[in-house]
């Protein structure tokens, strides 16, 4: 391990070279109250920036065995240590200097979920925390004295205020842990108690806007209220019990007129798989884990997806057991993405008829005299909704608001009237009886097989030109993999671009796990088991700061919608 003062002479050294040399910084350096690590090192000042670590031992750090003692507690204090050495780097490394990313100083942004991220580490042993720098440079000339002055003098006071207990707000940050440990204990009592979610009384789940996702302002926000027939009681382990409105599996309607709060319900349940920061306003709403949002998703590419539930009898006699599409309809990419999910284990589906294929959710009595049953190829979801839960356990939540029909399956209508939730499921079901639907069922008796796929290995070509790996990440919502682009538009529930970079390398390194004759599941099994044992870490060369945890059912909806995916179908 290299000095400070040894890290300065260099500096002095290659103040004023060509832009190259700062590749001398490379290694490990003691800065007496941390470790200073510069893994990698940028190539020209307009390159991804440098990535570095720091290392503070815990002797210095100071943080309690308790604040970390649970994985709730632990990922909780790692994204807070990411807030805070975020905020301080803000506030005091001083930004531009010279050009290109010159005078950078950046750390992985948290939203407002609490997400397991690559840049931050807390052990018995130290805190470790990862960011990148943008090392300056004038006209590709080294700028020594600003690099002194970045790494010498703004990082060890970003350490001192970001990473030391005793310079912490110590209830916030008490505030942060429990929050999302209270959540984790709330999303743990689901399944014991029936239920597929949860809201608490005073949750406020508007948001600000349609680009900005924290909460709407207190006073034009209205706070929720169960009804007392949905209403449960659940425990938290520091904030005590709390009270809500629980919905049980099986089939649920939200409905409601426009703008009275159906999609905001559907969307703080959407986000519910996540926990939320404090002041959020979901802190209390969670979801099962495995829920999923499913839409119509127009002009996707399917690989040898078995459609045939939702989908038979195509013209031209196309194949619905190993349905293939470069450019799927709204009807074909809604039941591949819902059979996609079941795939790979989906336990809840969310769907909004807003974002649905209209012909794909009801075919009503009217059209069905019009169009015989062995003229139209799709069965509509209402008729696989009650299968769907009958003979695999998946529940859905449904937000519809113009068809009555689906009061004949319902198990529980939930009737948002200006924000407020009101169980309405007696009288939908009267209705329902009073106005007997003449429409006939479609569905059969059972919901109809799943065909296992498995992916092969040489359809993940990341090469592209002369490149033989070209993976990036423009957005959240696209993956430039190889040659071809992944749009992720249509993942509701992706909220971090970190994790759609964890999803894109995690796209490569799962090769290893493919066989020619492993089912999807087993491979995405198999590369998270691998991430569980070894840490983010797997999917990079490098320590690399920018990583956050994606769920399995994202990443296979991204291994799904890669174009150049080929698939063999499983017996």
């Amino acid at each position: 391990m290299k000095s400070q003062q040894e890290l300065e002479r260099t500096l002095q050294k290659i103040d004023g070279k060509g832009y190259p040399a700062y590749k001398d910084l490379k290694g490990v350096y003691d800065f007496h109250d941390f470790q200073l690590c510069i893994d990698h090192v940028q190539g020209d000042p307009f390159a991804s920036p440098s990535h570095l670590r720091v290392r503070v031992p815990q002797a210095l750090a100071g943080f309690a065995k308790d604040t970390y003692a649970t994985k709730s507690r632990e990922v909780a204090l790692r994204d807070y240590l990411t807030r805070q050495f975020h905020g301080a780097a803000r506030s005091i490394a001083k930004g531009n200097r010279g050009i290109g990313k010159s005078g950078l100083i950046e750390i992985d942004r948290p939203g407002q979920q609490v997400l397991e991220r690559t840049a931050a580490f807390v052990t018995d042993k130290a805190v470790e925390v990862r960011f990148v720098m943008g090392l300056p440079a004038f006209g590709r000339r080294i700028a020594g004295r600003h690099a002194h002055a970045m790494l010498c003098q703004e990082l060890p006071q970003i350490v001192r205020v970001a990473l030391r207990y005793e310079h912490l707000d110590k209830a916030a940050l008490r505030s942060h842990i429990e929050t999302a440990e209270d959540a984790d204990a709330l999303r743990e009592q689901l399944e014991t108690m029936g239920l597929v979610a949860f809201v608490a009384d005073g949750a406020i789940l508007p948001r600000a806007s349609g680009i900005d996702p924290r909460p709407l302002e207190m006073g034009k926000a209205i706070p929720f209220v169960a009804p007392e027939s949905l209403r449960v009681r659940l425990e938290r382990p520091n904030a005590g019990p709390v009270s809500g409105m629980g919905i049980p599996k099986g089939i649920t309607l939200i409905v409601g007129g426009g703008y009275h709060g159906k999609s905001t319900l559907l969307n703080a349940l959407e986000l519910g798989i996540y926990n939320h920061i404090p002041g959020d306003g979901r802190e209390c709403a969670v979801t099962n884990p495995h829920a999923i949002k499913v839409r119509a998703e127009d002009g996707r590419r399917i690989e040898k997806v078995a459609i045939s539930p939702f989908i038979n009898n195509l013209p031209l006699g196309e194949d619905t057991e190993a349905f293939c599409s470069e450019n799927a309809s709204g009807s074909t990419s809604q039941a591949a993405n819902i059979i996609e999910s079941l795939e790979i284990g989906a336990q809840l589906l969310l769907i909004d008829e807003d974002t649905s294929a209209t012909n794909f959710m009801i075919r009503d009595h009217r059209m069905q005299e019009l169009v015989a049953k062995d003229k139209e190829p799709i069965t509509p979801f209402i008729d696989k909704a009650r299968q769907l839960y009958t003979d695999l356990g998946v529940s859905t939540i449904l937000v519809i608001g113009g068809s009555g029909d689906y009061f004949d399956v319902a198990d529980h209508v939930v009737c948002m009237i200006e924000y407020q939730p009101h169980d309405v499921t007696e009288q939908a079901h009267a209705l329902a009886r009073k106005h007997r639907a003449e429409r006939t069922p479609e569905g059969g008796s059972t919901f109809g097989q799943l065909v296992k796929r498995a992916p092969l290995a040489n359809s993940f070509d990341a090469r592209r030109g002369k490149k033989d790996v070209h993976i990036k990440c423009p957005s959240t919502t696209t993956i430039a993999f190889g040659s071809s682009d992944i749009d992720l538009g249509a993942l509701e529930q992706l909220v971090d671009i970190s994790q759609t970079r964890a999803i894109a390398e995690g796209l490569y390194v799962a090769r290893r796990y493919m066989n020619g004759s492993r089912p999807v599941r087993e491979v995405i099994e198999a590369l998270f088991q691998q991430i569980r044992e070894l840490g983010l870490d797997v999917l990079s060369p490098f320590p690399a700061g920018h990583f956050a945890m994606p769920r399995p059912l994202e990443f296979a909806a991204a291994l799904n919608r890669l174009r150049t995916l080929r698939v063999q179908q499983k017996p």
